[in-house]
């Protein structure tokens, strides 16, 4: 299962990509910012996503809504210092708080693909 992983903070994207391979997820793409994450998307279609919010260059909720619009929906959780900037989040999805734990992030991510 390939994840996209949108996170402009390194040592969190790791973070991310250890809980989800945990959970089972087996590659990922790591990008941090809004562009990259729509060509990487492109260039290999995810299986699952997580999103920061607030990225330096663009947003991730726009990557995702962008994402979707070309490829159809993916499932996604948002990972965000700032959850209140992503209630609602367009396209929708799970919003997590920074910081999380790992039990949390797994139980979101195998919600977001049982849905």
């Amino acid at each position: 299962m390939h994840v996209l992983i949108i996170e402009d903070e390194p040592l969190i994207a790791m973070s991310i990509q250890n809980a989800l391979e945990d959970a089972g997820a087996t590659s990922f793409h790591i990008v941090e910012n809004e562009t990259d994450a729509v060509i990487s998307a492109r260039d290999h279609r995810p299986a699952f996503i997580t999103s920061d919010v607030e990225l330096k260059e663009g947003t991730g909720p726009a990557a995702v809504r962008t994402i979707h619009d070309e490829l159809g929906d993916i499932p996604v959780v948002f990972v965000t210092a700032t959850p209140d900037k992503c209630i609602p989040c367009d396209p929708p999805g799970s919003v997590l708080a920074k910081p999380f734990a790992n039990d949390d992030l797994e139980l979101a991510f195998r919600r977001a693909l049982a849905a």
